[in-house]
């Protein structure tokens, strides 16, 4: 080859290779604008929420369920790894624990599909007695069948005519029967509405020193819409700045000394206001609340633990306790609302 043309060459990928340096020392400035962008995603496997790893799609994570309150107390779904640690731990000693139910007047009808769903799927391996309280032992007879580790005391009550008088009652008749007989017999007590099932399977991990179920209505709202007591006259009122959840009344429990001091102190409360003519906008329920204010519970339910087909109710993994008649109490307490009780 020419020397000349050699050179020449030379000569043009010197100034070439210059030119480079000095565009990319200098940076480079490129527009880059909104469709440039989504081919940019494109590429990568980005698009409408997926993400292309190792030449596989998949969705983006779902936010996943709250575990653990402020306060550290766990918030327990049935089918999270604390709730296997804490079945898995529990049976390394024995424990006894009670299922109390309140039955009078009309209630009679759910006792025994309730008591059959509590066979199959509450604490299953576990000692249980159930604890009816009625004001008609013979709507018991003949007595259902029950499994090896499980016994049935029936306690009678006075008659409690009317939904109001029976909410108003059941934290009277929950300490004394926790004073006498339950709290020599059991070392947990659980109480839970009548008229509801057992779908799923209710465990150890539902075990605490105080236990409270989240409301399925007012699971992931805002706080300004829990209906805590507003009237300041009432003792379960509530103000603006207390309270972190709304509990439901329809199951919760705990260590019997623990339900022994939350159904006196509440029994108290509703006594105060009785003498002064007050009515809590939600009767038991917001006596329940004011007591969970001051004495945040060690163990919380998710709502897969009280559910019932509402509209308001929240999307839950499992559901494990289902209410059987609350449209019916629903219908009652709007009744109650609007005076026409």
């Amino acid at each position: 080859m020419c020397p000349i043309r050699t050179t020449r060459i030379q000569l043009f990928l010197c100034c070439f290779l210059l030119f480079l340096i000095i565009y990319f020392l200098n940076g480079r400035k490129v527009p880059i604008s909104l469709e440039t962008t989504q081919r940019i995603h494109h590429v990568l496997g980005k698009e409408k929420g997926r993400i292309l790893t190792n030449m596989t799609v998949v969705k983006a994570a779902r936010p996943r369920s709250q575990v653990e309150t402020s306060w550290g107390a766990p918030l327990v779904w049935g089918d999270t790894r604390y709730s296997v640690w804490r079945r898995a731990k529990i049976p390394e000693r024995e424990i006894r624990v009670g299922l109390l139910v309140l039955v009078v007047g009309t209630y009679a009808q759910f006792v025994r599909h309730f008591l059959s769903s509590a066979e199959t799927h509450f604490l299953p391996g576990q000692l249980v007695t159930y604890y009816i309280l009625t004001d008609n032992p013979r709507s018991m007879d003949p007595r259902p069948q029950l499994g090896p580790e499980r016994q049935m005391k029936v306690v009678q009550v006075t008659e409690l005519p009317g939904w109001d008088r029976l909410a108003y009652r059941r934290m009277v008749l929950l300490a004394d029967a926790i004073k006498d007989p339950i709290g020599s017999e059991v070392d947990y007590i659980f109480c839970a509405d009548v008229d509801q099932e057992f779908v799923a399977p209710v465990e150890e991990e539902i075990l605490g020193e105080l236990v409270a179920t989240l409301h399925p209505e007012m699971y992931g709202k805002p706080r300004n819409v829990f209906p805590y007591e507003i009237e300041e006259v009432s003792s379960a009122y509530v103000e603006e700045d207390e309270g972190d959840y709304y509990y439901t009344s329809e199951f919760y429990g705990g260590l019997v000394s623990e339900m022994y001091n939350l159904a006196r102190t509440c029994s108290l409360l509703i006594l105060q206001d009785q003498a002064n003519r007050v009515t809590a906008r939600r009767l038991e329920e917001s006596y329940l609340n004011r007591y969970l204010i001051d004495h945040r519970p060690t163990c919380v339910l998710s709502p897969e633990y009280s559910w019932w087909d509402s509209p308001l109710a929240a999307r839950v993994p499992a559901r494990r306790l289902v209410s059987l008649g609350r449209q019916c109490a629903a219908n009652n307490f709007q009744k109650r609302e609007q005076h026409s009780c």
